[in-house]
C-alpha cells in the first residue's frame, strides 16, 4: 500500500511538474523559412495567391493522400480561401491583405487551435531571382496548445520541414511552369503591312537579346523626343541569318501609322512593308524557343513547295514580357513572306 502511494504521489508531482513546464512555455511561436527561387517574383505570387495551386506543392497533401481539399467559388486574392480535412481534424486558410507581387497575409484555422497568422514576402534579387519567405505565427496560447505543441516537439520541429519541403516543391512547380511552350503553324494568311521606325545592327545568339533591348530603347527615345505614336507591337526584320555561326544582321522596329522623314544623320530610320502574302507561325512561350520555331516554319515552306518573296521575314512580339511575367505566356508571331 505504501509503495502504491508513493507511486501515486510520484506520479502527481510529475502532472503538476509537467504542468508548470507548460504553462512557463512562451505564448507566443514564429516559424520561418526562405527559399531562393530562380523566377520573377510575380511569376511565384501569381502561383501562391491562389490556392488552386496550393495541392500540387503541399508537403501536408504530399504526406497525406488521403486529406480531402475543398475550395469555395474564390479561391484568388483577398477573401480567397480553403479548407481541408485530415485525420488531425479541419483547417481552413483565408487570404486578408495582399500587396503585388511583393507580400500576402493570411489567417489559418485549425481544429479548435486557437487562429494563426500566416505571410509570405517575395524580394526579388539583381540576378532575376526571388527570396520567397513564408512565415506561421501566434499568440495568446493557451495552456491545451502549449501542451499540445510541447507534446508534439514544438512548432518549429511539426512545420519547419514541411516549410522547406514545400517551397522545394513549389520552386519546382515554377521553374517546370516557366518551361511551357507551344509552337503553332497557322499556316497562308496575309500581312496587313505599314510604315515603322526602325534601327538595324548586327548581333550573335549570345548578346542578341541585351543588342534588341538597347535597340529598343534607343527607338523609344527617338519617338518620344519628336512626338511619334507607336500603332503596333515591336518586331524585328532579320535583313540576314547565318544558321551556321549564329549571327544575325537586323533591323528592330516599331510601327507608326504615317510616313515619318528623319534627318539624313539620324540612325533611326522610317521603313515601310506593303501588304503581303505570308506563311505565320505563333509561338506561346520563352522567346529562347524561336529558334524551334523558326526551324519549323522553314520547314513548312520546304514541305509545302512555298516561294520566298523578296520582302525579309521578320517576327512580332504580340505581348509585353512587363505585363506577362512569366515566360509561358509570351507571344511572338513569325512572318515568311512568300510569293
Amino acid at each position: 500500500m505504501k509503495a502504491l502511494k508513493y507511486i501515486l504521489f510520484l506520479f502527481l508531482i510529475a502532472i503538476i511538474g509537467t504542468a508548470i513546464y507548460i504553462a512557463v512555455q512562451p505564448n507566443e511561436f514564429q516559424v520561418s523559412r526562405t527559399r531562393t527561387i530562380n523566377a520573377p517574383a510575380a511569376v511565384i505570387y501569381n502561383n501562391v495567391i491562389d490556392y488552386k495551386n496550393w495541392e500540387a506543392w503541399s508537403s501536408w497533401a504530399e504526406a497525406d493522400p488521403e486529406m480531402k481539399i475543398t475550395l469555395p467559388e474564390q479561391t484568388n486574392g483577398i477573401g480567397g480561401s480553403y479548407t481541408w480535412e485530415d485525420k488531425d481534424g479541419i483547417g481552413t486558410m483565408k487570404t486578408i491583405e495582399t500587396v503585388a507581387n511583393t507580400s500576402i497575409n493570411q489567417q489559418m484555422q485549425f481544429a479548435d487551435f486557437p487562429p494563426s497568422d500566416i505571410t509570405w514576402e517575395f524580394k526579388p534579387n539583381d540576378d532575376g531571382s526571388t527570396e520567397a519567405t513564408w512565415s506561421i505565427s501566434g499568440k495568446d496560447l493557451p495552456f491545451g496548445f502549449k501542451a499540445f505543441a510541447t507534446f508534439m516537439g514544438g512548432m518549429e520541429k511539426q512545420i519547419a520541414p514541411h516549410y522547406e519541403r514545400s517551397l522545394e516543391k513549389l520552386d519546382s512547380i515554377v521553374q517546370e511552369n516557366m518551361k511551357v511552350y507551344n509552337v503553332k503553324i497557322n499556316g497562308e494568311t496575309e500581312y496587313g503591312g505599314g510604315f515603322y521606325m526602325y534601327k538595324t545592327t548586327s548581333a550573335t545568339s549570345t548578346n542578341i537579346s541585351q543588342i534588341m533591348g538597347k535597340q529598343y530603347g534607343e527607338i523609344m527615345s527617338y519617338m518620344a523626343q519628336n512626338n511619334i505614336v507607336a500603332n503596333g507591337m515591336p518586331f524585328t526584320i532579320y535583313n540576314e541569318m547565318n544558321n551556321e555561326n549564329g549571327s544575325v544582321i537586323m533591323s528592330n522596329a516599331i510601327p507608326v501609322r504615317d510616313r515619318v522623314n528623319v534627318d539624313r544623320a539620324s540612325e533611326v530610320l522610317c521603313g515601310y512593308i506593303p501588304k503581303t502574302k505570308v506563311i505565320k507561325t505563333t509561338l506561346k512561350g520563352n522567346y529562347t524557343n524561336l529558334p524551334e520555331a523558326w526551324k519549323s516554319t522553314m520547314e513548312y515552306v520546304t514541305k509545302n513547295n512555298l516561294e520566298q518573296s523578296n520582302l525579309k521575314p521578320f517576327e512580332i512580339y504580340t505581348n509585353d514580357p512587363g505585363d506577362f511575367p512569366n515566360p509561358a505566356d509570351w507571344i511572338t508571331e513569325i512572318y515568311i513572306p512568300i510569293k
